[in-house]
């Protein structure tokens, strides 16, 4: 149902940046037959034409379109197809003398304006693209749009509930995939350990966004073999991971947990010969209790006994069993401070519902599928996706955005399929492959204006 190996329809055809924007229209009405009954049925000089297979799109040097057939008059050729805003453009471009363009068999253009030839001096059939003005008026709107805004706002509540369900499934799997593929990558690094690998993504994660990196940097400065050494002292694990985070650089008057910690981290900083990243963490406008000290001393908390999340992640059952996880109080020290200054209330927790349902999403979800994948339980890994049904969607920025265009989530699935939708093609501009886009321009390329 949800296999990682899915690959979104139009997102696989990829066209060169280098591909002028005209060019690239043309080449998306031609791969995608985009033109109406007739419109095309002759070539510039009076012979009847039939295309029969469009060929295949070339992202390298050379024709756009590979392998193509079409039959002129009661001839059928097989050959390479190139298309140019202008017949003219082929001698800009040089094709002329180009033998790689020798086995082109039709050149497909919107103004004809001369004959083009072959190195050996044979005409080249050449048939001109109806254009209509409203597709190209659309698409200029949609790619040059504000960055902050959605162009196609005003159509995607008229889009069919089919397609919409389609293509979240589509996005949500390929979002599902490039995680996995991370983790994977991650795992290579940590020379095979999952454990390792799994301390450093959930340690990215419990940076909640803001300061995601430079809990990953502190992460991966410290391998699970120096933790695992001082895993019966919350007071040295703690120590390694303020020091290595750079919290331990000021001072804190009259605190002395904070003098402990520092001489502490002195003392194992020496003994594994640490150097302290240039982390930069972020404290601005944030509530006290998402302050990166609560969220490092419970990383530490949870490699206090031994780390071992990734052995109880891949065991979990339920979306509740993974919670079970992560509903934790925190205890001594944190258990009434937000920082070495400011006391707490002490029956705070450490991780709200909202928290700990986005561990699973960008934690135990990701890192599941990739190790259930990686040894070949593809039902294991069905199920761990199946968990984002269950679990309330994200509420942020780009949710909000397709929300209020009238596009419906109800659980983290869509959201997470949503963020795909806007980081890896509104963001990118590439409407002529997002399924909701390909269908409000394919519509406007089979009309006349």
């Amino acid at each position: 149902m949800w296999g990682l190996t899915f690959s979104a329809t139009y997102s696989a055809s990829e066209i060169t940046a280098q591909t002028p924007a005209m060019e690239k229209i043309m080449q998306y009405i031609w791969q995608y037959r985009l033109w109406n009954a007739g419109d095309m049925s002759m070539t510039t000089d009076g012979r009847r034409l039939v295309i029969i297979d469009t060929g295949k799109l070339n992202t390298d040097a050379g024709p756009d379109f590979f392998n193509a057939k079409v039959k002129i008059d009661d001839e059928t050729w097989v050959g390479n197809v190139e298309i140019h805003v202008r017949a003219s453009d082929w001698m800009r471009h040089h094709h002329d003398t180009d033998p790689a363009y020798d086995s082109v068999i039709l050149h497909v253009v919107e103004k004809d304006d001369i004959e083009i030839h072959r190195r050996d001096g044979s005409v080249i059939p050449q048939v001109v693209m109806p254009f209509a003005e409203n597709f190209s008026r659309l698409y200029d709107e949609f790619v040059n749009n504000p960055a902050s805004q959605l162009p196609c706002s005003q159509f995607l509540a008229d889009v069919p509930s089919i397609y919409v369900t389609s293509w979240i499934e589509a996005l949500a799997c390929e979002r599902m995939n490039a995680k996995a593929e991370r983790v994977l990558d991650i795992v290579e690094r940590s020379a095979g350990d999952w454990e390792q690998a799994c301390f450093v993504i959930l340690a990215r994660t419990l940076g909640f966004g803001v300061n995601n990196d430079a809990f990953e940097q502190v992460a991966r400065t410290l391998p699970l073999s120096f933790l695992g050494k001082h895993s019966d002292s919350l007071l040295s694990l703690e120590a390694l991971l303020f020091g290595q985070a750079g919290l331990l650089d000021a001072t804190a008057d009259h605190n002395p947990y904070f003098d402990q910690l520092k001489n502490e981290y002195a003392f194992l900083a020496n003994k594994f010969q640490l150097h302290s990243p240039s982390t930069q963490l972020k404290m601005a406008r944030m509530r006290p209790q998402n302050f990166p000290h609560r969220r490092l001393a419970l990383l530490a908390q949870f490699c206090h006994g031994g780390f071992c999340k990734m052995a109880q992640m891949v065991a979990v059952e339920s979306v509740e069993d993974a919670r079970a996880l992560f509903d934790v109080t925190l205890t001594g020290y944190w258990a009434s401070h937000y920082n070495f200054q400011s006391p707490s209330d002490s029956d705070i927790k450490a991780l709200s519902r909202r928290s700990i349902d986005t561990i699973i999403i960008n934690t135990v979800v990701p890192l599941s599928v990739a190790y259930f994948r990686y040894h070949g339980d593809n039902d294991k890994a069905d199920r761990a996706i199946a968990m984002l049904d269950e679990i309330k969607p994200e509420s942020n920025s780009v949710v909000d955005l397709f929300v209020k265009a009238g596009l419906k989530c109800r659980d983290a699935f869509t959201s997470q399929a949503l963020i795909q939708l806007r980081r890896e093609y509104c963001e990118k501009k590439k409407c002529l492959y997002c399924r909701f886009g390909h269908r409000m321009l394919a519509s406007r390329a089979l009309k006349r204006d």
